[in-house]
């Protein structure tokens, strides 16, 4: 089978540094993002939870427009406007018919650059993260995930939790947003990514007259590195009807040359396909969890592998040793030819699947651009799976699924 993968992709820099990326297709709808490095590792102490928060504000009123007017502004003509906040990152996104370009490209710019974060808003908006927070706490399947997260990397940076406190949340006022936002939101760390309907030359002309305007404000700061995991385990018992349970450890960062080792690896124990080894001699063969799955999280400069399991706590035991066994099966021989090229297969068809939508490849060029300089396009994914060898993935096993490398969390 034969993919074409050869996209053609339009860059341009504007003189303040924000970089452009730009794809054209014949789709009556478009998708625009502005991706922008700064994330939850890049808080102070004091100000954890402060880039999911600004997330929330980022809509609630600019120099010229009140919040109804900016949710009303796309929303308003049938399109979608989002945004979301990892550990590194922030992006404000939105989906619409490719003729409201121009109105997308106004709005960002004006949110990004004018937002005014009125004291009453932000105050409103307070008691909704507040309640974000407690639906998370009432989900034991997403706060085990945090909390592994703030086990693996303890109090670094990449170890706090993208929400935040309600009690920190509380103390946030207008100024302490903009102290963030002047300190983290440079314009060389930006990028701006459109896949639509529209010539690039006058896509790249309209980011010119919204963003080229914005003063240039240079990114380079110093992250600190995670340079030592302990392992532990932590039992805790919270009287739920499943027991939940998350093992792992720390990973490779996105630039290390066994990133796509390791990210084969993770599909072919755990990732989302039914065939997957967990799924197949867990969940399939003795039916005993309704959830179960691996992650792989590459970061700048660290990583983080986790499997996460919910089944019935009398199970549960069972269930983790069932893991470890998967785990030591993989670390002891290199698979078979035959099955590594399926695997290897399987992979290109998923990432292709992933990329036949605009929203999707929109946002994966952003990140690429963003963390790489350059487009990192599904023919260069494929070369890099091709290359792998079934000794290298034992390697890469070896290395991260070692038993006395990995952590355990549980919630019984």
């Amino acid at each position: 089978m034969t993919i074409e993968t050869d996209l053609p992709y339009s860059r341009h820099t504007l003189a303040n540094g924000i970089q452009l990326v730009h794809r054209h297709t014949n789709s009556p709808v478009a998708h625009c993002g502005i991706m922008i490095n700064a994330g939850t590792r890049d808080e102070q102490t004091k100000e954890n939870g402060m880039a999911h928060f600004i997330e929330h504000c980022i809509f609630k009123g600019t120099l010229k427009r009140k919040a109804f007017h900016i949710l009303n502004r796309i929303d308003g003509v049938g399109g979608e406007l989002n945004a979301y906040t990892t550990k590194e990152e922030t992006c404000i996104y939105a989906s619409f018919l490719d003729e409201y370009n121009e109105r997308v490209l106004d709005l960002m710019a004006d949110i990004v650059f004018h937002s005014q974060f009125p004291e009453k808003e932000i105050e409103k908006e307070k008691s909704v993260i507040t309640d974000e927070i407690n639906a998370y706490r009432d989900s034991p399947a997403e706060q085990i995930v945090d909390d592994f997260e703030q086990l693996i990397f303890g109090n670094h940076p990449l170890g706090k939790q993208i929400l935040g406190t309600p009690s920190r949340i509380q103390s946030f006022t207008s100024a302490d947003v903009k102290r963030f936002i002047d300190r983290t939101y440079a314009t060389d760390m930006m990028t701006i990514a459109c896949v639509g309907n529209m010539n690039c030359d006058l896509w790249f002309g309209l980011c010119e007259k919204y963003f080229g305007t914005a003063a240039f404000k240079s990114g380079k700061r110093t992250k600190r590195p995670f340079k030592t995991c302990v392992p532990q385990t932590k039992i805790e018992h919270h009287g739920t009807y499943q027991a939940h349970a998350v093992i792992g450890t720390v990973a490779y960062d996105y630039n290390s040359p066994y990133r796509m080792a390791f990210s084969l690896l993770n599909n072919i124990l755990g990732g989302g396909a039914m065939n997957s080894l967990l799924n197949m001699h867990i969940r399939e063969k003795y039916g005993f969890t309704y959830s179960l799955e691996s992650n792989y999280i590459p970061y700048s400069d660290s990583g983080l592998f986790a499997v996460y399991a919910g089944t019935d706590p009398k199970y549960i035991d069972r269930t983790l040793d069932l893991i470890r066994t998967e785990l030591a099966l993989l670390m002891s021989k290199p698979l078979k030819t035959k099955t590594f090229s399926q695997y290897k297969q399987q992979l290109k068809g998923q990432l292709a699947i992933q990329f036949d939508s605009n929203q999707n490849e929109m946002l994966a060029m952003a990140k690429s651009m963003l963390n790489y300089g350059r487009i990192e396009t599904l023919r260069d994914t494929y070369r890099l799976i091709d290359s792998i060898s079934a000794e290298e993935l034992q390697r890469v096993a070896c290395e991260i699924f070692a038993p006395e490398r990995l952590s355990l969390i549980e919630f019984l």
